[in-house]
């Protein structure tokens, strides 16, 4: 084909697109809805940034009054428990793209040397209630409201040819395969572009690498390209406009909310977790039932797991800061076990989530994109753990004026740890979008062979009548 011939074709289908009122006003939305949630995601993330900024504000003043409190001497005890330290995860340049977890976990947190489990656990949004809208970002347009606008432009493809009696001289045209093709390709490139227009103006926005954004291009043509397998499939079965998208309705209610929904529900119950609000009160019940148990006791048990301060002198009658802080990291030490049973069982809930990518695309883009904007449920334990880390360094280097005795001033407050976030970006995950472009190439390649058995007159003859 030339290219005057090439451009003919393009405007013939084009008209007859425009003509499909249902068509037009479906590739409209689909821009429109695109647009709104790159813009409300890149809008969030810069709330988020702002707000992690505030807080770094906030923990400067905190900083100038701890320095001003100790000026003329001060108690390592006393500050480690008002002084408050910043800990934050900024979020990736693709987190407009897919919010995941940031939406219900926090983003940013404010520690002291106390019991840790209490702390982190002490924001988490476990009720259903608040974590279940979440956020209108472009993962969700993508996986749950594109397969209706590809059913939209699909479900009467055939169909629609063969209740205007067209379908025959269709088929008898020496390149009527070549001309489906070119009528699925047509529909493909625009629904592509609806989509892609407003991820590239984010992607440049926000300053998304050119890898992370050919990566995104790449599955969302794939997972559109599954669901044009899917409605090919269907609509040359032979069937009318109305069942075949009934069917196709069906399909996509199955595939993107029923299956995934029971295999969450199936892998909640073959790998229980409990809430980590359920390790915060493990380690405050803990915490609160030593102010009972005698001070040796608490003491023995503390220098037992941490000798390196046995040699710290006794404890004298009334209240002392280090037995405040030996019963703190005892409160925690009593529940690491539950704390990597807790971390486990959800490692391995996400496993089986990314193994079920290979059945449900749906599941299987998700897991890609959060994976690439960094608000998968790996990214938010990692952030945890880097406090926790941070934590520890925070303990030891108070321990060392605690059971020393050593004097603690405003040159000993400026050297306090300061939190470190995660440097670099993410890798990309091209192995999970490999699998997510393998599965859309099957049902792609099976959706136009489909197309075939249209020119056997056998087929016509037996798919005359619409139902």
């Amino acid at each position: 084909m030339n290219g005057n011939s090439l451009a003919t074709w393009l405007a013939f289908e084009w008209r007859l697109v425009v003509r499909a009122r249902l068509s037009l006003a479906a590739l409209l939305l689909l821009l429109l809805l695109s647009a709104v949630s790159v813009w409300s995601g890149l809008q969030e993330t810069a709330r988020q940034r702002a707000t992690i900024a505030r807080l770094a504000g906030l923990q400067a003043q905190d900083a100038a009054v701890a320095t001003q409190r100790n000026a003329t001497g001060g108690d390592a005890g006393n500050a480690a428990y008002y002084t408050y330290h910043h800990t934050w995860d900024a979020p990736q340049d693709a987190a407009f793209l897919a919010l995941g977890l940031r939406d219900v976990a926090p983003y940013a947190l404010r520690i002291r040397a106390l019991g840790l489990q209490a702390q982190l656990y002490e924001g988490e949004s476990f009720n259903p209630e608040v974590a279940l809208p979440g956020r209108f970002d472009f993962a969700f347009v993508l996986i749950y409201l594109s397969p209706l606008f590809v059913i939209a432009l699909l479900h009467d493809l055939v169909s629609g040819e063969r209740q205007s009696g067209r379908l025959r001289m269709l088929a008898a045209m020496p390149d009527g395969a070549r001309l489906w093709r070119r009528r699925v390709a047509l529909r493909f490139a625009l629904l592509l572009g609806c989509l892609a227009l407003p991820l590239l103006a984010g992607a440049l926005w926000s300053g998304l690498g050119a890898g992370a954004t050919v990566l995104v291009l790449a599955v969302s043509a794939s997972y559109l390209a599954f669901w044009i397998g899917v409605s090919l499939l269907v609509g040359a079965r032979g069937c009318g406009s109305v069942t075949n998208a009934t069917v196709l309705m069906g399909t996509w209610a199955v595939l993107t909310l029923v299956l995934p929904t029971l295999a969450n529900v199936a892998l909640t119950r073959a790998i229980p977790v409990h809430q980590g609000v359920d390790l915060m009160l493990a380690q405050r019940q803990t915490v609160h039932g030593a102010w009972e148990v005698p001070r040796e006791d608490t003491m023995r048990r503390f220098y037992d797991g941490h000798p390196q301060w046995r040699n710290s002198a006794p404890l004298t009658p009334g209240f002392q800061w280090k037995w405040y802080y030996a019963f703190h990291q005892l409160g925690d030490e009593s529940v690491a076990g539950q704390v990597a049973h807790y971390r486990a069982g959800l490692l391995a809930r996400q496993d089986w989530t990314d193994r079920l990518g290979w059945l449900m695309p749906g599941v299987g883009v998700q897991a890609v994109l959060h994976r690439l904007a960094n608000t998968d449920l790996p990214a938010q334990l990692a952030y945890q753990q880097r406090i926790a880390s941070f934590h520890q360094a925070l303990r030891h280097f108070y321990y060392g004026y605690l059971f020393t005795g050593k004097p603690y001033g405003p040159a000993e407050a400026a050297r306090q740890p300061i939190f470190t976030p995660a440097s670099g970006r993410v890798a990309l995950p091209w192995q999970a979008a490999g699998v997510v472009c393998l599965v859309a190439s099957l049902m792609l390649g099976a959706g136009v062979r489909s197309l075939r058995r249209l020119s056997r007159p056998a087929r016509l003859a037996g798919g005359g009548q619409a139902r």
